[in-house]
């Protein structure tokens, strides 16, 4: 069973685990949403169907904290505070290389369907993120990233952009081979306003380290 850190009658905020998808896609994958429709309707012993909104997504080698609203009410509301730009993603990632210092990266992405990846487009969608080195060992830093915007696999294009993929990332440039489950990105940090109360709520959960 996945971890919950909060739940109310509004929303419902945990940690996804890697190897797991945010939504089915089809495949036989396990995903979160059906995981925490199940957990609900186990809980709660709902009848028919649970309804569940999934208002981001996480890649599928990529833990993290997930909100998942409750009602269709408290989806929209969850929507509109990340199109405006009002949730805050916080990261930690492993990357090649030596990072010294806090950048803001600005970059232009096209999403590649064939390839599944995003490449450095001028004429793509404009993707934001500052990050800050934390600590360096043995040629790979553990860095501190912000989310601007929520492109298309934004971290992983963005630093491999500037020469320092993520370590083991070889669909975008790594040398290095891992295992999936060892992938070295997590969301650790979520806040943003409750849809109801609008107050201000922050969850953190970190497990990734040099």
């Amino acid at each position: 069973m996945v971890d919950i850190l909060y739940e109310d009658n509004h929303i419902l905020v945990a940690i996804k685990p890697k190897g797991i998808l945010s939504q089915a896609d089809g495949s036989s994958k396990k995903d979160m949403l059906s995981i925490l429709k199940a957990y609900i309707k186990e809980k709660y012993k709902k009848p028919g169907n649970v309804y569940l909104g999934l208002v981001h997504r996480l890649d599928l080698f990529t833990s993290g904290i997930m909100v998942f609203a409750k009602t269709s009410k408290a989806a929209k509301r969850l929507s509109k505070q990340i199109y405006d730009h009002e949730v805050t993603k916080k990261y930690l990632a492993i990357v090649e290389g030596k990072l010294l210092g806090s950048r803001t990266l600005c970059t232009y992405l096209t999403k590649d369907e064939a390839l599944k990846k995003s490449v450095v487009d001028p004429l793509g969608q404009e993707a934001i993120l500052t990050y800050t080195a934390l600590e360096e060992k043995k040629e790979v830093t553990l860095v501190d990233i912000t989310l601007k915007t929520g492109r298309f696999h934004q971290i992983r294009a963005q630093l491999a952009s500037i020469g320092h993929p993520l370590y083991g990332d070889q669909k975008y440039g790594s040398t290095h081979q891992i295992d999936s489950f060892e992938f070295p990105l997590e969301a650790y940090h979520l806040s943003f306003f409750h849809p109801t109360t609008g107050k201000r709520l922050s969850f953190e959960h970190k497990t990734l380290h040099l």
